[in-house]
């Protein structure tokens, strides 16, 4: 059953004008509200270091982490937001891209929905994370990226999802400028990969067009997610764009991955354990079987 919860919740750290966990007190918020995370994991002023121990080597990062609240509403989620207002939240993130990329290397921008994805919080929100470093996942996509690229002279994304619009079968929903995609390699049952059509390397890339454009399909893919199993649906979502460390990236593609854990059943999760953990990952329904269902929704 869906989830019922007061437009506004006194208890709520994110509500506007309620305190937050370190005293401090949202303003009156209408719309998107950014802050500096209470219990920040990076901070800007870390000391810089390294330290080795023979096989044992450690390293200090700098970053900053925010939260974007991205509507004042507590019981509202992207999906039940208006296409305006979602759009509104592709401008924030656009816009804390660039302000936070112009310090650091790496942005990473997410959201947890959810208790089932962590989600200590049920108001609708992200997160930023900046640091000075390139995590591992986003260096695999980099490599990954620049092979095809100095092999092809094309962006590896832009051809796979050329590949995937010709086949059509994993294809859920698509706009004139977005598509979401079941990857071909996808791991859980339900899995995105969002993708614009024209080569795009950041979302502060994006035109106005775009911007609303992605709204919209937001607005469905993440729908469609709600009404599979009738439920306010959890998952992890991140965007990955091109490092913001000056360099130009020719080889990399925009995207958002959606990682959401149900699997037959608004009950039923899917859980990465026993072979999955120790070997290798498995499936439990094809994309092509997943992208069939989330299409006829």
């Amino acid at each position: 059953m869906r989830e019922t919860r007061p437009q506004y919740d006194p208890t709520c750290y994110l509500c506007p004008g309620n305190k937050r966990a370190d005293g401090s007190v949202n303003p009156a918020y209408e719309s998107t509200y950014v802050f500096k995370n209470d219990f920040s994991a990076l901070l800007p002023d870390s000391p810089l270091g390294e330290e080795a121990n023979g096989l044992l080597i450690s390293q200090a990062v700098r970053g900053e982490c925010r939260v974007i609240c991205f509507s004042p509403r507590h019981d509202q989620s992207l999906a039940e937001m208006e296409v305006p207002e979602i759009a509104h939240v592709v401008d924030t993130w656009a816009d804390q891209i660039t302000e936070l990329g112009a310090k650091y290397r790496w942005v990473q921008l997410f959201e947890n929905k959810g208790q089932a994805m962590g989600a200590s919080n049920p108001h609708p929100h992200g997160q930023l994370w900046a640091c000075d470093f390139l995590p591992t996942l986003a260096k695999k996509e980099s490599e990954q990226q620049l092979e095809h690229y100095t092999k092809t002279g094309q962006p590896l994304l832009v051809d796979y999802l050329n590949q995937e619009l010709e086949v059509g079968s994993r294809i859920v929903t698509q706009t004139e400028h977005w598509a979401i995609v079941v990857p071909f390699w996808a791991v859980w049952p339900y899995e995105y990969l969002l993708l614009p059509k024209r080569h795009v390397r950041r979302l502060p890339d994006l035109s106005v067009e775009e911007r609303i454009s992605l709204a919209e399909i937001l607005k469905d893919g993440i729908g469609r997610y709600d009404r599979l199993f009738q439920v306010t649906f959890p998952y992890s979502m991140g965007w990955h764009g091109a490092p913001t460390d000056g360099e130009d990236h020719e080889e990399w593609q925009l995207h958002a991955h959606f990682y959401p854990p149900l699997l037959r059943s608004a009950t039923v999760r899917k859980f990465m354990v026993g072979f999955e953990m120790l070997a290798e990952s498995q499936r439990d329904i094809t994309p092509e079987q997943a992208a069939e269902k989330l299409r006829a929704i």
